[in-house]
């Protein structure tokens, strides 16, 4: 159970609830246009309420989903040369975006503190819930911490980053994990560019990027033999349920993942296992599901390491340095902002 944060820890954090970024406006418009497009999707962004936020921390424990245990080799072994290798001298600045539970990033934290005498975190998540419980865990064990968040979509958020940073301290931003197979490759650039417009010359991303591999090993990842990922996906439909008094039945819809050779992706849809009308009373809507028919919920992007230096180049920075963990699955990248 999360202790609860001490006064003293409580005064050393913020968060920003930032105004319209998910809000249920924004759901409610996004299900409408998502539930009555040609084919139907659902964006992966609705997956992390407080129940999704949890399936969520849950899928990254199990054997299949490599991904978190690649990554966190990745810390174990090299925090210190990281944090060496974007500092290049400086104290830094640590935002991270999509942060989490942020149980991965203790041990950047940790390599930090080793370095210098006081810290500034500044993590973004959708989930409320998440960010305060991740930063809180945090703010106990590192006293020298001190942490602004920001609760929102990155839209949002990425106006707000700057405000944090120091003059005389270069800036690292965390993007781990899958966070940047969540876009297609356009909107990877186009995401990148933007946060490069919020960095300085010097300042470092740190990006998580998952490495292209065998079909079975990649749908093994994404639909797991507890059904966990299942649910994760699944809960979508609850959420509209809850929230926008629809009539789902999870039972007569099912979860797929497939990997997706020629775009490099792993896709997840919610299959509907009979033809099917379900009515969303907040929206007055009623949507017609054929048997078969199929929702698509979330892209995985998976890249090799050519394409993540293309994908620097283009987007203003310098891949100046790639660590993978011990079976090669994984990659950690650190992108250096460049000159104009």
């Amino acid at each position: 159970m999360q202790r609860p944060p001490s006064k003293e820890a409580s005064e050393r954090i913020t968060i920003n609830r930032l105004v319209g970024a998910g809000a249920g406006g924004d759901f409610a418009g996004d299900v409408r246009r998502g539930l009555t497009a040609t084919p139907k999707f659902l964006l992966p962004k609705y997956f992390y309420d407080e129940l999704g936020s949890i399936l969520f921390e849950a899928i990254c424990l199990l054997p299949e989903y490599y991904l978190t245990r690649a990554e966190s080799e990745i810390f174990a072994r090299h925090a210190d040369e990281i944090v060496e290798q974007a500092a290049r001298g400086s104290h830094l600045t640590l935002a991270e975006l999509g942060s989490g539970s942020a149980t991965k990033t203790r041990r950047i934290v940790a390599s930090l503190l080793g370095r210098q005498r006081r810290l500034v975190y500044v993590p973004v998540d959708i989930s409320p819930a998440a960010l305060e419980a991740g930063a809180s865990a945090l703010l106990q064990d590192f006293p020298a911490l001190r942490v602004t968040a920001y609760a929102g979509d990155y839209d949002a958020a990425l106006p707000r980053l700057a405000e944090n940073f120091d003059a005389e301290a270069r800036a690292l931003v965390l993007f781990l994990g899958s966070n940047v197979g969540n876009f297609d490759r356009e909107e990877a650039r186009a995401f990148l560019l933007k946060l490069r417009a919020s960095l300085r010359e010097g300042d470092s991303v740190l990006l998580g990027a998952d490495l292209k591999k065998d079909r079975a090993t990649l749908e093994a990842a994404y639909d797991d033999a507890l059904g966990i990922t299942a649910a994760f996906n699944l809960n979508v439909l609850a959420r509209i349920n809850r929230e926008l008094g629809a009539d789902f039945s999870l039972r007569h819809f099912r979860h797929a993942a497939l990997y997706n050779e020629r775009e490099g992706r792993v896709e997840m849809h919610i299959e509907s296992l009979r033809a099917q009308t379900i009515r969303v009373g907040a929206l007055g809507l009623a949507a017609d599901f054929r048997e078969g028919e199929r929702v698509h919920s979330e892209n995985s992007y998976k890249y090799d390491l050519a394409e993540l230096s293309r994908l620097a180049a283009a987007t203003g920075f310098d891949l100046t340095r790639t660590w993978l963990d011990a079976g090669e699955r994984f990659s950690s990248n650190l992108f250096v902002a460049s000159g104009d």
